[in-house]
């Protein structure tokens, strides 16, 4: 189950530090109408999360191989 949660955090963590103009698309556009794109602090706090996803994803993945 931890492979596979691992799997999930880490792909999403490459999507967040890939494409944060998507996610904010997604998930925060539809709050503002005056807003067209996202703020240069969006995307920078979006690709540091996207980044400690990755390394809880490899983490969570050593951690199942350690433990068997």
């Amino acid at each position: 189950m931890m492979f596979i949660v691992g799997i999930l955090f880490i792909f999403v963590g490459f999507y967040m530090v890939a494409i944060p103009a998507v996610l904010w698309d997604l998930t925060e556009s539809w709050k503002s109408k005056d807003a067209r794109e996202p703020s240069t602090f969006y995307i920078w706090v979006s690709r540091i999360g996207g980044i400690f996803l990755i390394l809880i994803g490899i983490a969570g993945i050593v951690e199942m191989f350690i433990l068997m």
